[in-house]
This record gives structure tokens, sequence and C-alpha cells, in this order.
């Protein structure tokens, strides 16, 4: 979790009320967050990952000041229009598609600003951006660029500029190998062919994102006022949440924020976009999982300590722009508790008496689990929830249950096999050592009218083996590990899908029931996931297996 280091002075200020340090350290803890230390004027709080929006002191105060009632309720923001545009090239498609920016001007910035603006530039890199995989930020000095701007991408060779604190031009590619910060992140453009830039229209170079900023024009002084913002990477909603966090920061700061046109090859978007999106909320929901009895008043008061508003005519809550972390109704329920108090809940025994133990399905996969640890295989995690794209363009296989209040694009589906979940993470580990040998152990989910929602969750697990010499017999010898320890024999049948080689694939049978599948993937498939190496895997239901045994 990353820890950001607060001005005392700025943030008092920006609070509006000055606290006791007992009744600071206190309330602090008590906001959700982590306090380390207050030494001096410096405020040392570890953020957790789900509130971004809190890594500046502009943040963190705004944050704060609802909490303790000093300032509650929805924070508005005004937008103006710069007039100004900035050209994203269909070059980028397929490197770093979207961008989203904005200008902020009359901002006084001297030492104490500049250290905040990085401050939250670098903390939002880290946490939200995915040590800029997922997000990558830039922020120019007005005075130095002229519009319009252009995002395009390039031969790297074709390119020069001069990098961040370098004392010489270099190519794109040069960076990668010759500066620092190219070191550092030169993974996350390796592999392409053209490099991602921003010029501006005297074709002066602005960066070479997700790497690194121009030193004659990437780089804010005492004497800039205005600023061009960028953020990009994949995911447009994902760039414009953290654009918001962005500006409205550089807003508590005192800016004033223009929105700018960004003219994409099929449409065009005005940014930023500060309007708060509206929720629906049930009262006994909300009272069923805190175990409260509180009116619909209650909780819209509660909320507004929290910095949300509220829609009279339509009964909604205002969620603000920059929040990203509220995304069902039970966010809304957390923020409740925290301004509501733990401290407030109280304490009472259950009148049901019970005996605790692990359920005996986890307790079969545990054991299957430390198998494969033996084996040298490393276990990884991935997200139930998946891109819909990557199931049908990728893996090749049919659509799967689609989420029906999906906030991105990226994961609009529940997933449908583990087998491509594990191909997904080997496509973003390329740059990593070979062999990769990985399992997963998660809930996929099928769609079955014998279950009330319809949908079935099963528990599968999912081996991949991806080397230079990958084969079906690698990957059957682990199968058979694991099933000569749990004693037990199964039997293959062939298999006809797009999904892996003709003939060195199959069904695994156990008792006369299909219990999972195993091959070498089709090479069309490793093309599209752009996984170099051969892989092997198998995916096995362990909850039917668990109920045949």
């Amino acid at each position: 979790m990353p820890t950001v280091t607060l001005n005392k002075t700025v943030f008092e200020k920006l609070v509006g009320k000055k606290l006791r340090i007992d009744e600071l350290k206190d309330r602090i803890s008590m906001l959700g967050t982590d306090l380390e230390s207050i030494e001096g004027n410096e405020i040392n709080v570890e953020i957790f990952p789900n509130r971004p929006d809190m890594l500046s002191e502009q943040g963190f105060a705004r944050a704060f000041s609802s909490f303790i009632g000093e300032k509650t309720g929805l924070r508005g923001y005004d937008i103006k229009k710069s007039g100004e545009k900035v050209i994203i090239d269909k070059s980028v498609s397929k490197v770093r598609p979207y961008t989203a920016c904005a200008i902020v001007k009359n901002i006084k910035f001297d030492d104490e600003k500049i250290r905040e603006v990085i401050q939250i530039q670098e903390k939002l890199h880290v946490s939200y951006g995915r040590n800029r995989k997922k997000v990558a930020i830039g922020v120019y000095p007005m005075e130095k660029i002229r519009f319009p701007i252009t995002f395009f991408a390039e031969d790297p060779k074709k390119v020069r500029f001069l990098p961040l604190e370098a004392k010489r031009e270099m190519t794109g590619l040069q960076v990668l190998s010759q500066h620092p910060t190219g070191r550092d992140y030169g993974h996350l453009l390796e592999g392409q062919s053209k490099f991602p830039f921003f010029k501006d229209a005297d074709n002066k170079i602005l960066s070479m994102p997700p790497i690194i900023n121009s030193h004659d024009v990437g780089k804010v002084s005492e004497e800039t006022k205005d600023v061009f913002i960028e953020c990009s990477g994949f995911d447009y909603d994902v760039l414009a949440k953290c654009l918001n966090m962005i500006v409205t920061a550089l807003s508590d700061m005192g800016g004033e924020t223009y929105s700018i046109e960004l003219i994409y090859p099929d449409k065009k978007i005005t940014s930023p976009n500060l309007l708060p999106s509206k929720m629906s909320f049930d009262v006994d929901y909300i009272n069923k999982r805190l175990g409260l009895d509180l009116k619909e008043k209650e909780i819209v008061v509660l909320l507004s300590k929290m910095g949300y508003g509220y829609d009279n005519s339509k009964r909604k809550i205002l969620v603000p722009s920059y929040r990203a972390d509220v995304l069902h109704q039970i966010d809304l329920v957390e923020d409740i508790a925290i301004a509501y108090g733990y401290e407030n809940f109280e304490e009472t025994i259950p009148k049901v008496a019970t005996i605790g133990q692990e359920s005996k399905i986890e307790s079969f996969a545990k054991k299957i689990v430390d198998l494969l640890i033996g084996l040298k295989l490393t276990e990884v995690y991935s997200y139930n929830i998946t891109s819909s794209e990557a199931v049908e363009k990728k893996f090749l296989a049919s659509k799967p249950i689609m989420l029906s209040n999906s906030l991105s694009e990226g994961f609009d589906s529940v997933r449908s096999s583990m087998i491509c979940s594990l191909l997904d993470i080997l496509a973003r580990n390329r740059h990593n050592e070979y062999p990769q040998r990985i399992f997963d152990l998660g809930t996929v989910f099928s769609r079955s009218a014998k279950e009330d929602t319809g949908i079935k969750e099963e528990l599968k697990l999912a081996v991949a083996l991806c080397e230079e010499k990958a084969n079906f017999t690698d990957i059957k010898q682990i199968l058979d590990y694991i099933f000569s320890n749990l004693d037990i024999k199964y039997e293959l049948s062939e298999l006809s899908t797009k999904q892996f080689l003709e003939g060195r694939s199959g069904e695994i049978i156990f008792r006369g029931k299909k219990i999972g599948t195993i091959g070498e993937v089709h090479p069309q498939v490793l093309e599209n996931f752009a996984i170099e190496y051969p892989v092997s895997t198998f995916e096995l239901n362990i909850t039917e297996l668990h109920r045949l045994i």
C-alpha cells in the first residue's frame, strides 16, 4: 500500500479546522487509513489501494474535512472550455490506444506545490496505474507547448528527443537501454514495433508514455502557471477517473480547470467530465449488512460525511467523479460504516452456537494445491470477472455471461474458463524469464436452469506450462501425479476444439463424467494472446471431482 507524506500546514488549511494531535491521530485512523506517524510538519499516512483519490494533500484533506463534519457533501468543480484539441492518431490503436486530457490554469507554483504534484503523479503511477502499465501520467508547462497536441505511434528509431534529466538527445529505442527510467519501465513497450509519443503543433516531443517526459517541455517550474495533463493507457474510463483525481487536486490547489476536445479516429470526447454519477440504494440492504436500523435521511447524512451528494427528485446518491472504488451498493455500505464510526457499533454475542471447521471441498482443494506447489509450480491469482473480448476473440470460446452493470470494457463479464485466465497472465508476463509453470484455483461461471439465479458456480483448477518445449506429455504427467496421489484413475477421450491442437488434446473423464480438458494450446490462440512459446495446459472441475469421489 502506498504511503504519502502530507504537509501538515497545507493539510490543515485545506481541512478548514485545526485539531489537537491526539484527536487528529484518532480521526485519521478512523477514516479507513493507516496513520504511520505525525512528526513536526509531516503527516505520514498509508492509503489503502481502494482510495487512490486520497494520495495527495488535497484529496486527503477533502475526505477528512467531510468526515469530521467541517465541509460535508459533494464538492462541485467548474470546467471552462479551452477550445484546444488533442488529436489521437489511429497509429496508437495497437500500442496504447487511449488518452484523457485537461488543462489547469492559474496555479501559483512554488517548491511545495511542485512537490505535491510530483507526489500525486508518482503515487498514482505506482498504485492506481499499476506501475504505469494501466495508466501513465504526464504533466507539462503550457508556456512551452503549442496546441493542437497529437498522440501518435512511430518507429522508435526515427524519433529523437531529450529525456527528462538527460544530457543528450536519444532515440526512443535508446531511451529504453541508456536512460535509468527507460531501463525500469522498458518492458512495458517490449515487442512493439512502434512506440507512443505526444507532440505539439511545432512537432516538439512532449513525452514517450509510459516511459518518460521530454526535458525541454515536460518539466514544471516555479515560472509555470498553466499545465497540460494527459493520462494514457488501455481503458478510457480508467484514464478519465485518474485524470479527475489529478485535476480536482489541482483545483483545490487554486487552479482553474479547462476542458479539451479529444479527436479520435471514430469519435470526439470532451475531457474531463467532473459530473457525479448516480447510484440507487436500498435502505433494507444497508441495514441488514450493518445490523442497524437507519432511516433514509440518516443514510444520506452519513454519506454526506464521506463526500457524497443526494438527488432528492430521483432519490439517488451522487458519487464524486474522482471516486474509483464505488462500483456497487456494498461500497456505500462500507462508507456508511466509516461515517457511523466503527467504535459506535455495539458488540453482541451470537445467539447461535456453532463449531467452525474448514469446508470439505476447501480441504480437498488445498491438498491438490499442496501437490502442485511440491512440483515447484507457481500459484497465481486471477479475477472472477474478465473481458468478453479476450474470451471470444483471443481464446475463441463462446460468449461468456455478461455483467449488467459493467463499468469497464476490460471487466465486462464473469469468466467461463480458468485456462483463458492463465493465458492472459502469461501474456502479461512475457518480460519475465522462462520457463513459466503456473496454476490457479478459482470460480468459473456457467448458465444453468437448475440454479435459482440461472448461474452455476464451480471451483476449477487450471495448470499451464509455458516454455520452449512445453508439450502434451509434460502436462499429462502433472495430471497423472494428482490422480495418483488421490488414489483414483481417470480416462481420456478425443477432443476437437479451436483452443487445442488436434490429436494433442482430450477430455478428462472420471466415473463416466467429463470433469475437464487437457492439451497443447492452438498456435492461433497463442498468437491472439501474443504468447511466443508453446503452452500445454489442463483444466479440472474440482467441484465435480469432489462430488464424484
